[in-house]
């Protein structure tokens, strides 16, 4: 078994929060009533393999118990006390998807983030005394079967957290997302850390992930063409431990595609989106070298396209330099532009126009979507 392992300074980046390092080189069985796991870096599968839970003590040596039920599972020993100004004791928590070659079953993932939809997860959890957070982490890498360390960027969400630890980097802002408050931190240790702390605590989450990756790739912090790769939900004690339970866990992702990963799952056609949209394009300046253009999206659908994001296909050798009113970024020949944070709903009937400057022979996309929707 391995951890991850940081230079020292990202170790020093690492005080203040945690960034779950699981290797598991086998297929750990499925768990039965009551499994208890106190090896450093152990794991169970449950529910036929679709999660795996993961014991995880990557940060301390003194010894820690979980035990596993067929919903999640609760710290039952190992009652830490790791300076709050460093990285935290542990990361035990439960998952969907792959992680260090460790992959549970039918869970949609990888999954690439232009092809997102809508990816539906709830917990229920219970909390203890000590100084802890009880936080998604969520990780992106530019390959899709990533074995290793992700590289790309690691989301975090905090539901609940207690005592004075902070998450990696600084704090950059605010959002409203899931209908409340989030503080925003960033930071990089090697890969960018996004972090969404809630305002106001709660012991429960329903939350549609896509909307904060979404605000990630808004942020400069995911790349439209990374794939999402494991989903996890889980605790990172400071000091404490025990006590510290998930009631339940459920990860349901829904998209027009998988990312070539080892896992597939049926999807459902432009969810959390509009049912049609229409789509037309107009060169507005041209020269030997290069031109610009608009793009205008209207959402003739009966639903509202939340968290608005449009692909299209590029001709040849034509490639997007930068976009307006809204964030424009181009993969091979797709070309994606998501929701500004002013504008990130689309009502039925609504339209927007997106401008872009592109090289090449000044020519029209074709292929236009609306949150998966084909566009006529």
């Amino acid at each position: 078994m391995r951890v991850r392992t940081l230079r020292p300074a990202a170790l020093l980046l690492a005080a203040v929060t945690a960034v779950a390092g699981l290797v598991v080189a086998f297929s750990p069985p499925e768990a039965t009533a009551a499994t208890t796991i106190c090896e450093k870096f152990g794991s169970t599968k449950i529910q036929g393999g679709r999660y795996v839970v993961q014991n995880n003590e990557w940060g301390a040596s003194d010894g820690q118990c979980i035990s596993v039920s067929d919903n999640g599972f609760a710290i039952t020993s190992g009652n830490h006390n790791v300076p709050t100004n460093g990285a935290p004791a542990a990361y035990p928590s439960i998952y969907a998807g792959c992680h260090y070659g460790n992959c549970s079953s039918g869970s949609g993932l990888p999954l690439q983030v232009n092809r997102f939809g809508t990816l539906s997860s709830s917990v229920s959890y219970s909390t203890a005394s000590g100084s802890w957070n009880a936080s998604y982490d969520l990780w992106f890498d530019p390959n899709p079967n990533q074995s290793g360390q992700n590289t790309g960027a690691e989301l975090m969400i905090w539901g609940s957290h207690q005592g004075p630890p902070q998450p990696i980097g600084s704090k950059v802002g605010t959002a409203s997302l899931a209908g409340t408050g989030w503080d925003v931190w960033v930071g990089n240790i090697g890969w960018n850390v996004i972090s969404y702390v809630r305002q106001q605590t709660t012991s429960s989450l329903n939350l549609n992930l896509a909307e904060f990756a979404n605000d990630a790739v808004r942020r400069g912090q995911v790349q439209t063409s990374w794939y999402l790769t494991s989903v996890q939900f889980g605790f990172e004690p400071w000091q404490g431990g025990p006590g510290l339970a998930v009631n339940s866990f459920s990860f349901s992702p829904s998209g027009d595609g998988g990312g070539g990963g080892p896992t597939t799952t049926t999807t459902t056609p432009n969810p959390g989106g509009p049912a049609a949209c229409r789509a037309s394009h107009r060169i507005t300046n041209s020269w030997g070298s290069g031109f610009t253009a608009e793009v205008t999206l209207t959402n003739s659908g009966s639903s509202t396209a939340n968290n608005w994001r449009s692909t299209w296909t590029a001709p040849s050798g034509v490639s997007v330099t930068n976009g307006w009113n809204a964030t424009v970024s181009q993969s091979g020949s797709t070309v994606t532009a998501t929701a500004p944070g002013w504008n990130p709903d689309l009502a039925p009937g609504q339209s927007v126009t997106v401008g872009y400057q592109a090289n090449g022979q000044a020519a029209a996309p074709n292929g236009f979507t609306l949150n998966g929707a084909q566009c006529s």
